[in-house]
C-alpha cells in the first residue's frame, strides 16, 4: 500500500524534479508535490500548503538551497529538509547540516534517498507525538491548578451563601405571606440560589462536586432533557437524535449528566444564531490503549459515546485550545459566564470519562463525550420532596467553624423544636458530646474544622456511642477519611450551600430510621 507524501521540491530543473518524483513513487510513496525555484514562490507555497517534507537542490541559478533552508527554519516549521544535489561536497554537506538540514543525498542515489526520507518522517512523527504528550501534560497541570483554586474559592463562598440562604428561609417562614418583607426574603433566597449555582459550576470544574450516582439509561435521559430544551433551543434549529438501539447504562449522577447535555446543546445553539442542525448521537464503543495514549486522561475499556454536533460558526485552533478554561468565553460581556464547557469537562472527568472536540471555522463543531459503561440495571430517578418539614424535640450537636452557618443552623433547628448544642471546632464538639452524651440523638459535623476534623470527631464519638446518626457537611467533596459507604444508614453527606428545609428533612429522615429500633 502506498504512503501519502506531500512534498515541496525546491528545484530549478523540471526534468530533475520529474525524475525525483518518479523515484519516490517507485519507492512506495503516493506523491503530491509542488516545484518552486525562487524565494517568492517558496514563501507562497509554505503559506498556502501543509507539507510533509522539503527536498531541495543545493545550487540553482539565482537561488540557493541554503537560502531555501533559512526561509523554512525562520518560519519555525518542524518539517524535514533534505538536500539532493549533484555538486555538494563533504564540507558543504557538514555546513548544511549545521544550518538545520536533516540530511543530504547525491542526485540519482535512490538507494540512500528513500531510507533517508523514511527515517526523517518516522523521526518527525515521534517528535510530534512527544510534543503532543508534553502539551497534554501541561494542559492537565494547568487545569488541575485552576481547579484547586476554583474549589477553594467555592468552598469559602459556600459557607457565606449557605448562611444567607438559611437566614432567607427563616425570614420567609416568619414574615406574613404576602408582605413586602416576605417578598424581600424571596428575592434574597433567589439570588442566593443563583450564587450557589455558580459555586456548583466551579466545584464541578474542580471535580469536587458531591455525586449521587445511579445506573442511568442514557438514551432515556437524553430524550427527557431534550424535550425540556427544545423551546430554549428555538424553532430555527432542527434537532435530531440518533440513539443506539441497545441499552446504554452508565453509573452517574443524573442531574450532573443533565448539566453536561444542557451545556453542550446550549453551546451549539449559540453557535447557530441564524439556524442550523443539531445532531445528538449515542453508541457503545471500546476504547483501546492506543487511543488512550493520544487522548490524555482516557482509560481503556467499554464506553458509551455521546456526540453532539452543530452546523454553526465553528472555532479556530486557538479558541479550541482554551474552551475548557473557566471564565473563557467568545461571547459578548454579559452573555455568558464562561463556565459552561469548563463545568461539562469537570463533571465528565469526575465520572472517569473524557471529552474531545473537533471544530473548523465555518463548518461547525462536534463534541464527543465518553462515559464508562455499566452492567447494572437502570434505576428510577429521585423525586423532589416538597412536603412540609417535620421537627422534633431531640438534642442535636452542631459543629461548624463558620459563625454565620453555625448560628443559622441553630435558629432553623430550634424553630423546628430541637434542642441545639453548638461547637465551633472539633475539640469543643468532643467536649460538648462528653458532657451531654446521653441526651444527644444526632450530630451535624463540618468536614473541615480547626483542631479536629468532622471525620476525626465522629471516629471518637463512635467509640463511645456506636451508630450515632451523623450528617457531614462540606463545601466540596474532599471525602478522604469519611466513614461512609453505600450501605450507610446512619451517616449522610450534605453539600453546602443548603437551605434550612433540606437540613431539617435530612435530620428527620435519619432520626425516623432509628425509631423502629428503639421500640
Amino acid at each position: 500500500m502506498s504512503t501519502a507524501l506531500r512534498a515541496l521540491i525546491v528545484e530549478d530543473s523540471e526534468a530533475d524534479c520529474d525524475l525525483l518524483v518518479r523515484g519516490l513513487r517507485k519507492g512506495g510513496y503516493e506523491v503530491s508535490y509542488q516545484r518552486v525555484d525562487s524565494a517568492e514562490s517558496l514563501n507562497t507555497r509554505l503559506t498556502t500548503g501543509d507539507w510533509d517534507i522539503v527536498i531541495s537542490d543545493y545550487s540553482m541559478p539565482g537561488f540557493s538551497g541554503t537560502v531555501a533552508l533559512k526561509i523554512v527554519r525562520e518560519r519555525g516549521l518542524d518539517v524535514p529538509f533534505i538536500f539532493v544535489s549533484g555538486t555538494i561536497g563533504e564540507d558543504t554537506a557538514v555546513e548544511a547540516m549545521r544550518l538545520g538540514a536533516n540530511d543530504y543525498v547525491m542526485k540519482g542515489n535512490a538507494a540512500r534517498l528513500l531510507p533517508a526520507i523514511r527515517r526523517e518522517l518516522e523521526d518527525i512523527a515521534r517528535r510530534r507525538q512527544h510534543k503532543s504528550a508534553e502539551h497534554r501534560v501541561r494542559q492537565l497541570e494547568k487545569f488541575e491548578a485552576i481547579g484547586k483554586l476554583a474549589g477553594g474559592i467555592a468552598h469559602d463562598f459556600n459557607n457565606v451563601i449557605g448562611a444567607v440562604l438559611g437566614w432567607a428561609e427563616l425570614g420567609i417562614t416568619e414574615a406574613p405571606a404576602e408582605s413586602r418583607t416576605a417578598r424581600y426574603f424571596h428575592k434574597i433566597r433567589e439570588q442566593s440560589q443563583r450564587a450557589a449555582g455558580l459555586t456548583r459550576q466551579l466545584l464541578a470544574y474542580a471535580r469536587r462536586q458531591i455525586l449521587e450516582p445511579k445506573n442511568i439509561e442514557l438514551s432515556q435521559l437524553i430524550i427527557e432533557t431534550v424535550a425540556l430544551l427544545r423551546r430554549v433551543i428555538g424553532e430555527h434549529i432542527e434537532v435530531r437524535m440518533v440513539l443506539a438501539p441497545e441499552a446504554q447504562v452508565v453509573r452517574a449522577d443524573p442531574s450532573q449528566l443533565e448539566q453536561v447535555l444542557m451545556n453542550l446543546c446550549l453551546n451549539a445553539r449559540d453557535a447557530m444564531p441564524r439556524g442550523g442542525h443539531l445532531l445528538i448521537e449515542t453508541n457503545v464503543i471500546e476504547l483501546d490503549g492506543e487511543y488512550c495514549k493520544l487522548h490524555g486522561y482516557a482509560r481503556p475499556g467499554k464506553y458509551v459515546k455521546l456526540s453532539i454536533s452543530d452546523t454553526g460558526t465553528g472555532m479556530d485552533a486557538a479558541t479550541v485550545e482554551r474552551i475548557f478554561e473557566p471564565f473563557f468565553t467568545t461571547k459578548e460581556v454579559g452573555e455568558g459566564t464562561g463556565l459552561g464547557l469548563a463545568t461539562a469537562l469537570g463533571i465528565v472527568k469526575q465520572h472517569e470519562g473524557s471529552i474531545e472536540v473537533q471544530s473548523e471555522l465555518g463548518k461547525g463543531t462536534v463534541f464527543h463525550t465518553y462515559l464508562p459503561a455499566s452492567n447494572g440495571v437502570p434505576e428510577s430517578r429521585h423525586c423532589v420532596n416538597d412536603s412540609p418539614v417535620r421537627g422534633g424535640t431531640e438534642t442535636i450537636l452542631v459543629a461548624e467553624d463558620n459563625d454565620g452557618m453555625r448560628q443559622m443552623m441553630r435558629e432553623s433547628l430550634e424553630s423546628l423544636g430541637y434542642r441545639v448544642l453548638l461547637a465551633e471546632d472539633g475539640e469543643e464538639a468532643m467536649e460538648k458530646f462528653s458532657t451531654h452524651r446521653q441526651a444527644i440523638s444526632l450530630t451535624v459535623l463540618d468536614i473541615l474544622m480547626p483542631r479536629l476534623s468532622g471525620p476525626e470527631v465522629y471516629a471518637k464519638i463512635c467509640k463511645l456511642a456506636p451508630g450515632l446518626p451523623v450528617i457531614f457537611t462540606s463545601g466540596y467533596s474532599e471525602q478522604r477519611g469519611l466513614p461512609l459507604s453505600s450501605n450507610s444508614t446512619n451517616a449522610v453527606l450534605l453539600q453546602k450551600p443548603f437551605d434550612s428545609k433540606t437540613l431539617g428533612r435530612r435530620i428527620r429522615e435519619l432520626l425516623d430510621k432509628l425509631e423502629p429500633a428503639k421500640k
